[in-house]
């Protein structure tokens, strides 16, 4: 069965069963705290909570995710960055029986999964949460065997809550056993089990039942409604499906692997193997990153999407590729995903201008950032050290555009170790003596005067009016003010058109005449987020910060100055607009009075 057909099968089972079927969210959430759509529940935490009222009782969905967290193990059999989430949910509908059920009638009866392969972990219980007993007894009923239904703890059985308080529950996860032919020479035969990484049981899905709500004094309370929320990993479901021994090999890679090997120029061994795989992992996130609206930048998401392209640029120099290898595979990529995903093939030129664009970027540092490490780990070998110093880390960052985690691959490969606080001290330090430059020159920040705090509120509603202009992929990534103009960069792949450029300056003077206060408020971090703040240099806040409000128009994390009405600001006027770099675009304006 086909990767497609996994899809249609999983939706059709669930929209029998009264689910609505529900598109999958963007892979940048709405909620502002969170990085990347990590599971498919995230889009439902109003509903799961209790905060908003569901519009329907029983949801599905097949979820676009990207995490991090994994990102050093990809390569492996069964890791990724992107992956797509297979998902249903109850709100305050039915509960363990109905899901548990639902689950072995879609792995066995539509999927053709053997019952007999399937064993299922339950929470074992806790002095503060009993053990789910009920579960074990659903699953025993079902007919799953007594001795293929092993109870773990917290960790591995127990979901939640999201912050320190709130909804949460055990869960029961549901593994395939692939045989004792998929197991490594290494494995203990008597110890091999759910948890093993011989790879002999893959975990398929998890059913999360939502019936506690955790409180701030570490308490476990039942909560009124009961909600369910699931997972199950398409590509390890595929590799079982298919028969696969790893995710690498089933369709949802195979084509884009076999484009990897045909267009490379090396021999196939370990090391050109896990090259092949990591490329067409962090490519096809790639792909579905830029398509959602995520652009190369120094900071956050960003930052993120430019370290998967420069990581997969470096493996692709261990397959002696040439210019228009990125460019190839990320084509293939679209044309696999586009019938599941057809936004990918309505971003295609869009998607493919901005991966050329980093790629010819970071393509005049890379061969001298990697002579300078070379240099580097045979100095540090030759007096027998093991760790690089954090000014050296720093140096391929800030130089040669190096992302410390990639630093840090090549050291490991080397034998050696580089420390993250090292680096970080150096990138304060840095950023210390560019501030020290800032005020010196603008001679110190009480008196950069009205016209820089006229600018820089007008940055804010500049801010805005392009986020209501082009849309809310519109991010900062910079900016800097004279005492003549503001300079403001932005993420947006393409250039602005004569009418979108009146737009936003039509907008911005609109606001500036309207004569709105601007007001200040001091809370913390967290609480300036839940309020909607802009705020896209995590980072930097402290945990207390001021946010400036323009009425209802803006909402800022910021540390000033600021003019104390719009109508001090005077008649704002962009003067030009260009390219700053990949997928970003930056804007020069002046105010007159």
């Amino acid at each position: 069965m086909k990767s497609q057909e996994i899809r249609k099968q999983f939706l059709l089972f669930f929209k029998n069963k009264e689910h609505k079927v529900v598109s999958s969210a963007s892979l940048v959430p709405a909620d502002p705290t969170a990085l990347f759509t990590s599971a498919g529940m995230q889009q439902f935490i109003p509903y799961l909570s209790g905060q908003i009222a569901s519009p329907y009782k029983r949801a599905c969905s097949i979820q676009k995710c990207f995490r991090t967290s994994d990102i050093d193990e990809v390569g492996d059999d069964f890791h990724h960055t992107f992956f797509e989430m297979l998902g249903n949910w109850s709100f305050n509908d039915y509960f363990k029986e109905e899901i548990i059920n639902w689950s072995l009638e879609f792995l066995t009866e539509h999927l053709n999964l053997s019952k007999d392969r399937l064993w299922v972990s339950v929470f074992k219980g806790t002095p503060e949460v009993l053990k789910d007993k009920q579960a074990i007894d659903i699953w025993e009923k079902a007919g799953i065997a007594k001795n293929k239904i092993k109870q773990l703890g917290m960790k591995d059985n127990f979901w939640g809550p999201v912050t320190q308080t709130g909804p949460c529950g055990p869960c029961s996860e549901i593994y395939y056993d692939k045989g004792e032919n998929f197991k490594t020479q290494t494995c203990d035969t008597k110890k091999c089990g759910l948890n093993c990484k011989c790879g002999r049981f893959v975990e398929i899905w998890n059913l999360v039942f939502m019936q506690y709500n955790k409180t701030s004094d570490k308490t476990f309370l039942k909560l009124p409604g009961k909600n369910i929320d699931t997972g199950a990993g398409l590509e390890r479901i595929a590799s079982i499906i298919q028969n696969k021994k790893t995710n690498y090999e089933t369709d949802l890679f195979m084509p884009i692997i076999d484009t990897i090997n045909n267009l490379g120029n090396f021999e196939l061994n370990k090391i050109t193997n896990k090259a092949s795989r990591i490329i067409a992992d962090h490519l096809r996130a790639t792909c579905f990153l830029i398509s959602d609206g995520v652009l190369p930048s120094k900071e956050d998401r960003g930052y993120v999407l430019r370290k998967l392209i420069r990581r997969t640029m470096r493996h692709s120099r261990n397959l002696n590729t040439d210019n228009d290898f990125l460019i190839n595979i990320s084509t293939k990529i679209i044309d696999v995903y586009k019938e599941s995903y057809p936004e990918l093939l309505q971003n295609k030129n869009n998607i493919l201008t901005i991966i050329q664009t980093e790629q010819e970027k970071f393509s005049k540092t890379l061969a001298q950032g990697l002579k300078k490490f070379n240099q580097l780990a045979f100095n540090i070998k030759k007096i027998n050290q093991k760790v690089i110093n954090g000014k050296d880390i720093f140096h391929l960052y800030d130089t040669y555009g190096f992302p410390f985690e990639l630093t840090q691959e090549m050291a490991v490969e080397q034998g050696l170790k580089v420390s993250k606080s090292d680096f970080n001290k150096e990138f304060v330090k840095h950023k210390q003596i560019s501030r020290v430059g800032a005020i010196k020159k603008f001679g110190g920040v009480g008196q950069w005067g009205k016209k820089v705090a006229a600018l820089h509120t007008a940055t804010h509603l500049l801010h805005q009016a392009l986020r209501d202009v082009l849309g809310e992929h519109v991010q900062q990534a910079g900016s800097d003010l004279t005492l003549e103009r503001l300079r403001f960069d932005f993420t947006h792949a393409s250039k602005l058109t004569p009418e979108k450029i009146a737009k936003i300056e039509n907008i911005v003077n609109a606001k500036i005449k309207k004569g709105i206060r601007i007001c200040i408020e001091n809370m913390s971090y967290d609480d300036a987020i839940k309020l909607g703040a802009l705020a896209f240099f995590k980072e930097k806040y402290p945990k207390q910060v001021s946010v400036y409000s323009v009425g209802n128009y803006s909402k800022e994390v910021c540390a000033g100055p600021h003019v104390k009405n719009t109508k001090e600001i005077g008649t704002f006027k962009i003067i030009k607009e260009t390219s700053s770099g990949a997928g970003i675009r930056r804007i020069k304006a002046i105010i007159q009075n």
